[in-house]
């Protein structure tokens, strides 16, 4: 018996875990230039393009399950340096590296790849990797 699994859409939400959320949230919000579509205590939502939500929560806050009117969260949180990536235009790669410089940004890499893409690596601070990266990286991108 063959399975096949329903189609997916893409990837709705990136969950990011910040030992100091108000710190995670300006480097977020001034230097990458999002806007929270929702904040409390404990979670921000960054809404990144249509359908594509960065959640940043408070590390080790979200470990119990949530009940809310609709139904309940079950407890998540995560733990070290993970890597992520924006998708960015071409023509956006030297601005965004001339702005990362203004702010005191350290890029830690730089790539060309094979398929005519680029991509720029730096940390946030609780130091996950973020690439910011143009079309030509990946078969699909």
């Amino acid at each position: 018996m063959t399975r096949i699994a329903p189609k997916l859409q893409g990837v709705l939400e990136t969950a990011l875990y910040a030992a100091d959320l108000l710190r995670a949230r300006r480097f977020y919000e001034d230097i990458m230039g999002l806007q929270p579509m929702t904040a409390d205590s404990r979670l921000v939502a960054y809404a990144i393009a249509p359908a594509q939500v960065l959640l940043l929560f408070q590390a080790g806050a979200t470990g119990g399950t949530v009940t809310l009117p609709g139904g309940t969260i079950p407890g998540h949180d995560g733990v070290g340096r993970v890597h992520f990536a924006f998708a960015i235009a071409a023509d956006d790669l030297p601005k965004w590296e001339a702005h990362l410089h203004t702010c005191g940004v350290h890029i830690e890499g730089r790539t060309a790849w094979p398929q005519g893409g680029h991509s720029l690596y730096f940390r946030d601070p609780d130091q996950h990797l973020v690439e910011l990266a143009t079309p030509g990286l990946w078969r699909n991108y």
